[in-house]
């Protein structure tokens, strides 16, 4: 985590012009267009009636879950007892016609591939955007996710398309083998609160390290949180194609993701720093998960506080800028201090403890995090200048 981001306003008056201007320097979903659907109206029309009829009876038994489609993308929190019988069908209806049909099958769900490029990790960085987002049942958009309309807006957004309802999403993919063998952007998904193994009632998306970003029930936000907060997981969906021809691969002693290599590369080289320190000052700080948040609020696989970030004009979610930014930051602090251990301290702790301290700082969490970041990365710290 960059702690020193968090005292960085008040640290810039007392630093030597040079280091502070280096400072002040470095550091809607639409569903697509659905073939198909104009031929199955007949089909969305009848189960539109069958689902108003079934609501109807719910409404006077004094169910209030999500009917029989369950509308609601199947939340942890089950239905809304707030929600009016005439909106819901009205909604669903809306939703029914918004799902895309598998042509001629009679089916609802069917899914469009990605492009080749398309990763887990991309499916997390955009799932990661929405953090905070409002639950809202029933909702797609920005304004409100519930756990099934936040998946199908990531997913839309590059490129694939997805069933509306956890139910209805745990049918697309290829099917994974339990929890270990999960990657970042699976789906993974839980019975719910009106749910069944065969049936799941909430979906999320799978970050690594035990954790998914889902939106989980009513009066909470989308958030990152261990899967097993959910309960138990029923099933896991990988939606995205294989990829078979790129694996991950080393710098200094860090086993690096393989979507990050000639990104690390590039902003090492463009910035005149050893890629295995950037990659090893990554995995310290968030272990390559652009979804990363700490206890303090710092963000994205470089860890930047808000603040930070917006005075360097970057998206911390974005993994890409946030690579660039942190290559570009070690450098300038390299080249202020001379030295590669400085320069992590100074990323670390803030340049003014470096400042003040003539060097790293007698912080212990500290002294450990340049310890290991040059361990890592196979570097002794005491040059500022790639070998």
């Amino acid at each position: 985590m960059m702690i020193g981001s968090i005292q960085q306003a008040q640290d810039q008056s007392s630093l030597p012009s040079q280091i502070s201007a280096r400072v002040q320097s470095g550091p809607g979903i639409s569903v697509s267009d659905t073939p198909g659907v104009a031929q199955d109206q007949s089909f969305a029309a009848t189960l539109a009636k069958i689902t108003s009829e079934q609501m109807a009876l719910d409404t006077l038994s004094g169910n209030s879950g999500d009917g029989l489609l369950n509308q609601g993308g199947a939340s942890l929190g089950g239905g809304s007892s707030g929600t009016s019988g005439q909106q819901s069908v009205t909604n669903l209806i809306s939703l029914l016609l918004s799902v895309p049909q598998a042509q001629h099958s009679g089916s609802i769900g069917a899914q469009s591939m990605p492009a080749a490029t398309v990763t887990g990790q991309d499916v997390v960085a955009e799932a990661a955007q929405f953090v905070g987002t409002p639950y809202l049942w029933g909702g797609t958009t920005p304004a409100g996710f519930d756990c099934s309309g936040l998946t199908q807006y990531v997913y839309s957004k590059l490129g694939v398309s997805l069933p509306r309802t956890s139910e209805m999403q745990a049918t697309v993919g290829t099917s994974v083998n339990g929890l270990a063998e999960a990657k970042p952007g699976d789906l993974v998904f839980f019975t719910g609160s009106d749910g069944s193994p065969a049936s799941p009632g909430h979906v999320g998306i799978y970050v690594g390290n035990g954790e998914m970003i889902d939106a989980p029930y009513t009066g909470t936000k989308v958030q990152v949180q261990p899967v097993s907060t959910a309960g138990a997981v029923v099933a896991v969906r990988r939606v995205l194609p294989t990829e078979s021809n790129v694996s991950d691969g080393t710098m200094g002693c860090v086993k690096v993701p393989a979507q990050y290599i000639s990104t690390i590369e590039s902003a090492a080289t463009a910035n005149g720093i050893p890629s295995s320190l950037l990659a090893a000052l990554l995995s310290q700080e968030s272990g390559f998960n652009p979804a990363a948040v700490s206890s303090a609020g710092a963000q994205g696989i470089a860890q930047f506080m808000p603040s930070t970030a917006a005075g360097m004009g970057i998206n911390s979610s974005d993994p890409t800028q946030s690579i660039d930014a942190a290559a570009k930051l070690i450098a300038s602090y390299a080249s202020d201090f001379g030295s590669y251990s400085d320069a992590l301290a100074a990323y670390n702790a803030g340049p003014a403890a470096v400042v003040k301290y003539s060097g790293v700082p007698p912080y212990p969490e500290t002294q450990a995090y340049v310890r290991n970041i040059l361990s890592m990365a196979g570097l002794s710290g005491s040059s500022g200048v790639v070998a």
